[in-house]
């Protein structure tokens, strides 16, 4: 593919994203910001009884490249177990961009990435009375 057809593909996901908006009732959801350029992504996840993703939403606002990349990992964690989310890796989310970004770029494409790995991670932790959060957010709901 040539370049212009990577641009492409970000500007389709930033003009047109996959599931931005909120869940009504989403397992999980956790946000960050980038305190370098502001950028703000949320993303929530419904979760199955067996721990597979059925829908991702992402919500926030920022550069072409955040926004566009949240929209890409929304429509690939779909379908995946938590199993498979802890084993996606950064290099993994870059490739999925389908463009080279420089390293202060990369920052942008990889909030997304950075949002669901820190809700793989709390998910994974015994449920702790709610905490303010210094403008770091994270639910997770469990059953019981």
């Amino acid at each position: 593919m040539n370049e212009e057809l990577y641009d492409d593909y970000i500007l389709d996901h930033y003009e047109c994203p996959y599931h931005k908006g909120h869940l009504a009732c989403p397992t999980c959801a956790h946000s960050e910001k980038n305190p370098l350029c502001g950028d703000q992504i949320r993303i929530e996840l419904k979760l199955n009884d067996t721990g597979r993703v059925e829908e991702a939403f992402f919500n926030g606002k920022g550069c072409a490249i955040s926004q566009a990349a949240a929209s890409i990992l929304c429509q690939h964690v779909e379908g995946k177990t938590v199993d498979e989310l802890h084993r996606f890796q950064a290099p993994d989310m870059l490739r999925l961009l389908k463009v080279p970004l420089t390293a202060t770029r990369q920052r942008c494409g990889l909030l997304g990435f950075k949002v669901l790995k820190a809700m793989m991670y709390s998910l994974d932790q015994p449920p702790t009375p709610p905490q303010p959060m210094d403008g770091h957010e994270s639910i997770v709901a469990t059953s019981g």
